[in-house]
């Protein structure tokens, strides 16, 4: 595919993102709101995760053409997810750990990742330029993920009221998947390293699986916006790593 070719199918495909999930997350928030039984709590929810949700999507689509306005948008995606996982939990499903992962890293991340990106010569029209890990910190991530995944499942299990009482939990493994992955894509990200969207991919399927879990309940009201949301993101996170690859090519 010549640049030409490249720059045309990016932006079609950015616009089909953008586009194709706009139009689902006005149909569902339409169909949730005027569903019987939706009390006026539930509704703000609605419209406030709807709302995250866009901006989200606007942060992914910036993010993998390499664009620090990414940080922008992002900012404003995290605070109200984060705000959301937590009344998730507070429902009684899974979420505690990625209310308090989006509030304590993903905020402040964003201004990590924004000025990190300056230094890498995005800003002003230009793209970031990548890195790609050395196969030494893939070992050292491999680990980081591992022990933090433990760590994180045993602290969670401890406090997460929604959890079953059986020797592996399934509702905390949902919750520490996409925790571990956010926490080590969002830190590539920030460096710049194209081998994040592999831990996006991972962040993606995970929290698709979560808030399919949560379809009951109180959570139901704002749970399909997510999964809407998750399944954009992972048609962008896919098309994200080809787009870094390139980027973290030598001379690129």
């Amino acid at each position: 595919m010549n640049a030409l070719n490249e720059e045309r199918f990016n932006k079609a495909f950015s616009s089909f993102i953008l586009v194709g999930m706009t139009a689902a997350l006005v149909l569902t928030t339409i169909i949730k709101a005027g569903r019987a039984g939706v009390t006026d709590s539930g509704l703000w929810l609605l419209i406030v995760s709807a709302f995250g949700s866009l901006m989200g999507i606007l942060a992914t689509v910036l993010s993998a053409s390499g664009n620090i306005l990414t940080f922008l948008f992002g900012l404003l995606d995290v605070s109200i997810y984060g705000a959301m996982c937590y009344i998730n939990y507070q429902h009684g499903n899974s979420g505690l750990g990625n209310a308090i992962l989006h509030f304590l890293y993903f905020v402040p991340m964003q201004f990590v990742g924004f000025f990190q990106w300056k230094k890498r010569g995005a800003g002003a029209g230009g793209k970031v330029k990548a890195r790609r890990l050395t196969s030494r910190n893939w070992l050292l991530l491999s680990l980081v993920f591992i022990a933090g995944s433990v760590v994180a499942y045993f602290i969670i299990a401890r406090f997460d009221k929604s959890a079953a009482d059986t020797f592996l939990k399934v509702s905390v493994v949902l919750d520490v998947l996409p925790l571990m992955c956010n926490i080590i894509g969002q830190f590539l990200m920030s460096v710049a390293c194209m081998e994040q969207w592999i831990f996006w991919i991972g962040v993606n399927i995970t929290s698709i699986l979560m808030w399919s879990f949560s379809m009951k309940g109180a959570a139901d009201s704002y749970a399909a916006i997510y999964i809407i949301k998750y399944s954009f993101y992972l048609l962008n996170s896919i098309n994200g790593l080809r787009i870094w690859i390139r980027l973290s090519r030598p001379g690129e």
